[in-house]
């Protein structure tokens, strides 16, 4: 029932994404239902006020409801202003139009209602053994109920699919978890992606943690549609409508060929330019997620943002408490670093990167460097290194890849890795 669209060579047309969906949502009978639309928030680029005004033109007219859901994980929640920036329309009080407009308050006990729990046995099974404990399957209880009686007849998704630090690719199921997920499946999935490691799973389409997301979102009552977009830059290649795991496999297929850049040989140092809708550096890590693989042992990326000031505006006191730090290091102090969210300890490591912690001793693969507002003394005591934002003229690393230097001018979506026979 795949319906959707690749264009390599030039960016889809307004009229062929109108023409996708109308033939997608043709195949649904949605009439007189009430349709919830989840989408991803400002720190993703996509087109979402376009797919929001192709929706509200074929469905608006039909559907008993139509509203959107921002799937925050645990980022902050949007205002109206952004929210309306986001879906091209303007939002007040949480309406738009005929639309309600929610936020995923994951800070909110009342948010959640639980649909069932993953066995240890089986966590084990899927992560090969790293995990074993019962995870409960919470979720936002906008997207159904274990009594079957959700607020909603049908659900949509619609998000871009990148290579990712935690999953492979983003995209998919992953906007359930961790998008309007709880606390327990965030921390376990992004834990199992740290031990595992984002240099080896980011850009790889069938991971462990996917399976596991997609074994959660099988608990989950209400129909789903998946819209996954594939973006280049600012710009849409790819469109696929379909199921969940069927839309994105077709979306992570074409996202690899568009989305890694595959070097001949590794940098020695990368000057990452973070564009602002990155806020933080909780958020803007994935500058230095995306290139990680392409950088050179003893290298170093410089994360270029003048206009962050904060590490997390949600986690900072956790993380100003542990620091940034490599897997090993909390894995041979497991005692003490344990009862800290597992999702912030991810975190933490995957922006460190690879490396060891032997006999005392933490040895990075790489340095990480910040040329950030965030002054010398709190990325010193937070485990990372400090570089005054004024003296970076970013022309200044162009054009320099024979020397082991590169620049990337809009860094976080698109990953380089060295290229292996």
């Amino acid at each position: 029932m795949l319906v959707g669209k690749s264009a390599r060579e030039h960016p889809l047309t307004e009229a062929e994404v109108h023409g996708l969906m109308a033939e997608a949502l043709a195949r649904v009978n949605l009439a007189g239902h009430r349709v919830l639309v989840i989408v991803p928030d400002g720190t993703r680029t996509a087109p979402v006020a376009l797919l929001r005004t192709v929706l509200d033109e074929l469905l608006g007219p039909k559907v008993a409801a139509l509203d959107y859901l921002a799937a925050l994980g645990t980022h902050q929640p949007m205002d109206d202003a952004a929210l309306g920036r986001l879906l091209g329309v303007p939002v007040h009080g949480g309406e738009a139009g005929t639309s309600r407009v929610f936020n995923h308050r994951w800070d909110l006990p009342e948010t959640f209602v639980t649909l069932g729990k993953v066995s240890a046995a089986e966590i084990a099974t899927l992560s090969g053994g790293r995990l074993e404990l019962d995870v409960p399957v919470r979720l936002n209880r906008l997207v159904g109920s274990p009594d079957g009686r959700s607020q909603y007849d049908q659900i949509i998704v619609c998000g871009p699919v990148f290579p990712h630090e935690v999953v492979g690719f983003s995209g998919g199921n992953k906007y359930f978890f961790p998008g309007v997920a709880g606390a327990e499946v965030i921390n376990v999935t992004h834990w199992l992606g740290a031990l595992l490691t984002s240099r080896e799973i980011i850009g790889v389409a069938n991971t462990p943690v996917r399976r596991l997301i997609d074994r959660a979102a099988s608990f989950i009552p209400t129909p789903r549609l998946c819209v996954a977009l594939v973006m280049h830059h600012n710009s849409l290649h790819g469109l696929f409508v379909g199921t969940m795991e069927e839309a994105w496999r077709a979306a992570a297929a074409l996202s690899e060929k568009l989305n890694i850049i595959r070097v001949e040989r590794a940098y020695q140092r990368v000057l990452s330019v973070i564009p602002e809708m990155y806020a933080d550096l909780w958020t803007a890590a994935k500058g230095m997620y995306k290139l990680e693989p392409a950088i050179a042992d003893g290298g170093e990326v410089v994360i270029f943002a003048p206009h962050l000031t904060e590490v997390s505006y949600v986690h900072g006191r956790n993380i100003e408490e542990i620091g940034y730090h490599v897997r090993d290091y909390f894995l041979a102090q497991w005692d003490r670093f344990k009862h800290y969210p597992w999702g912030v300890l991810a975190h933490s490591t995957h922006l460190r990167g690879a490396g060891t912690f032997e006999g005392g001793v933490e040895r990075p693969r790489i340095r990480v460097t910040l040329a950030t507002g965030i002054p010398r003394d709190r990325c010193e005591r937070i485990g990372l290194g400090y570089l005054d934002p004024k003296t970076v003229v970013p022309e200044a690393w162009a054009n320099r890849e024979h020397e082991g230097v590169l620049l990337v001018r809009r860094a976080g979506e698109i990953l380089y890795k060295v290229e292996t026979v």
